[in-house]
């Protein structure tokens, strides 16, 4: 694998904090060119070209998104708060190709005077690079993703 466990931990802190920050460009700079955000809605394990998505975004398309965040007025004026916790991350032994890590997240939003929590699972698969890793893929399995949701202003 290479990658220590504490530098891989350190990894999806970083990330927490940058989405939690709005720090979108800097969030943005953690990703490969081509990489994958997908939180899929209802089954895990769904195929994202025959099922709805709650998130499906590659390479440009998630470039779209974080630059229709960065416009969207309110919430530069508004923008929710927002704090996770990263727990239980496991690495999955692999000798090569990506580095495949779980982990589960709760997140706080507290939005226009109401907190909403979220929970879920978080799987990425990581390219380890000189100056880091970048994220290849990500995929965001809510707890909740079966139940009506709202539109997410915000990076889940």
């Amino acid at each position: 694998m290479g990658a220590k466990p504490d530098e891989i931990a350190r990894f999806l802190y970083h990330e927490a904090r940058l989405m939690d920050a709005h720090r979108y460009d800097d969030w943005l700079a953690l990703w490969e060119d081509d990489a994958t955000y997908w939180a899929p809605c209802g089954d895990d394990d769904s195929d994202p070209a025959r099922t709805v998505s709650v998130i499906y975004d590659r390479g440009r398309q998630l470039r779209n998104r974080i630059q229709r965040l960065k416009e969207t007025l309110w919430l530069k004026e508004r923008a929710p708060r927002l704090k996770r916790l990263i727990a239980n991350i496991e690495i999955e032994p692999a000798s090569e190709g990506p580095i495949v890590v779980r982990a589960n997240f709760i997140l706080a939003e507290l939005h226009r005077h109401r907190q909403t929590l979220w929970a879920g699972e978080t799987i990425h698969h990581l390219a380890a690079h000189a100056d880091g890793f970048r994220i290849r893929f990500k995929k965001v399995l809510l707890l909740n993703s079966d139940e009506p949701l709202p539109n997410l202003m915000f990076l889940i």
